[in-house]
């Protein structure tokens, strides 16, 4: 423990180790070993960094578009440059393999791509004659502090789902990361540095809970962006709005996907698989129930075991491993204690991936993957999202009730269909109530130049992260309605 790093903040261009902050340990899942300890920033750090990038803001306002995007390009290129680095980072906090953790950091990268469209992005528009001698337009102008919080799952990419939008359209930032997986945005702050950006425009503060609410609370803030668990989402969106902030709150899920019989199984198991299992089921789009409509479901349930049973699991940086470690003990028994409901609640055990025992990586914190057949609607396992690599079967006998099913759920983040049937394929992305949308697609990540949707109880807001969205988010409309006076002209 003597040997592990002591994490800092980054406020107002410098390293700044906060005074009397506690301190919490980040632990390698895959081995149980602290790899360094975070600051957990009290309200008065808070404030610090919040007045840094107050006094920025002016200056960066009015710094033009072109310019600004110029400090992204050279972000953009040290992200590429270092891509290795910080992907072994986030396996190194998170457990996640290598290359789950390289894939994530492209994801990341292309929104700072996508945020270098500002210049055209955040353009206003105009009008002449709307009356007689009367022209109007709208600019779209930054709205000052803004603060960003983001889970423990993906480190490197979701921070960058909003910190470009966000200095590209003229604000300044405080990122705050997960205190369990902070050591990749500490990174992150040193090719910010080296990008050259001005002091205070991008800040990094540790912490917890207490700090997320000093920054709900302080009246500078002006907009607060989170992904996280429904709870947690509804607190802040809560909270935030309170206090008359903008907010962008992304919730939980318990993503569906329906078979039809005649899908390329194949295919479907194999891209099921990952999505189930991949980040050891610690992602909001993970498929998290199967709904076989008639034959598919006995096929499939054969498949997903054997995929189920053959997956390797181990340390995401060794060769060949497909699936790492939940991120802490209390994630793995909690997930173990969901199986055990499930199981207490009628389903059925196809493959059980409890107590799993890596050799060589005994202390990590490792489950198998799991497969529960006879899901009941309504039952605990039903209703709660698990978050780790357990996959529930259903069977139905049509699609009319498979999207019956999917439509009386309380999280609307992502829905699958895997068919090679043109009309079924059409009805479920019509009907179907989610905002994100897979056909024989596992994982309905949009691309950054799309918005990241989500509804009902998995999101609260109004736009959603990424593209043109993050664009509205991170802008106010200001509307001009203007006339000059011939008679006044004519003096000049």
């Amino acid at each position: 423990m003597s040997k592990a790093k002591i994490l800092r903040n980054y406020i107002g261009g410098a390293w700044h180790t906060p005074a009397q902050a506690e301190y919490l340990d980040v632990v390698n899942p895959a081995t149980a070993q602290v790899l360094a300890r975070v600051p957990l920033s009290p309200p008065d750090e808070v404030a610090l960094a919040v007045q840094a990038a107050e006094e920025a803001y002016p200056a960066w306002r009015r710094t033009p578009v072109e310019d600004r995007i110029q400090y992204l390009f050279r972000l953009k290129y040290l992200l590429d440059e270092h891509i290795d680095e910080l992907s072994r980072l986030i396996t190194e906090e998170n457990g996640k393999t290598f290359k789950e953790s390289k894939g994530e950091m492209k994801r990341a990268i292309e929104n700072v791509e996508v945020a270098i469209g500002a210049p055209t992005l955040m353009q206003g528009g105009t009008n002449e004659d709307i009356a007689r001698g009367i022209d109007e337009y709208m600019f779209r102008q930054p709205l000052g502090v803004t603060a960003v919080i983001s889970p423990f799952n993906f480190p490197g990419m979701i921070p960058f789902w909003f910190l470009p939008y966000a200095v590209a359209t003229g604000n300044t930032v405080i990122v705050k990361p997960s205190e369990r997986t902070p050591m990749t945005m500490q990174r992150v702050m040193d090719l910010v540095e080296e990008a050259g950006f001005p002091k205070g425009v991008i800040n990094l503060v540790n912490g917890a809970a207490e700090t997320v609410n000093a920054l709900l609370d302080h009246p500078a803030v002006k907009a607060v962006s989170f992904v996280g668990s429904t709870p947690v989402a509804k607190y802040i969106y809560a909270k935030a709005a309170q206090n008359g902030k903008r907010v962008l709150a992304q919730g939980g899920a318990k993503n569906p996907t329906v078979i039809m019989p005649d899908a390329d199984m194949e295919m479907t198991i194999r891209i099921l698989a990952d999505s189930a299992f991949g980040n050891a089921g610690q992602r909001c789009l993970a498929t998290a129930l199967v709904i076989g409509v008639g034959e598919a479901h006995d096929i499939f349930a054969e498949g997903i075991v054997e995929a189920a049973r053959t997956r390797k699991v181990g340390y995401g940086l060794e060769e060949g491993v497909q699936m790492g470690p939940v991120i802490s003990p209390k994630a793995k028994a909690r997930i173990e204690g969901l199986i055990a409901k499930g199981i207490e609640e009628g389903a059925k055990v196809l493959y059980d991936g409890r107590g799993a025992v890596i050799p060589g990586w005994e202390n990590g914190y490792f489950l198998r993957p799991t497969v529960l057949d006879g899901i009941q609607v309504g039952s605990t396992i039903f209703e709660t999202e698990i978050f780790g690599p357990v996959l529930g079967l259903m069977k139905v006998d049509t699609l009319d009730e498979a999207l019956k099913i999917i439509n009386g759920m309380r999280y609307g983040n992502m829905a699958c269909i895997f068919t090679n049937n043109g009309g079924h394929a059409r009805k479920f992305r019509y009907e179907v109530l989610s905002g994100n949308v897979g056909i024989n697609i596992g994982v309905a990540a949009p691309m950054a130049f799309y918005p990241f949707s989500g509804w009902r109880e998995s999101f609260f807001g109004t736009v959603h992260a990424q593209g043109q969205h993050a664009f509205e988010f991170y802008t106010q409309t200001k509307v001009v309605i203007e006339r000059w006076l011939k008679e006044w002209s004519r003096k000049f």
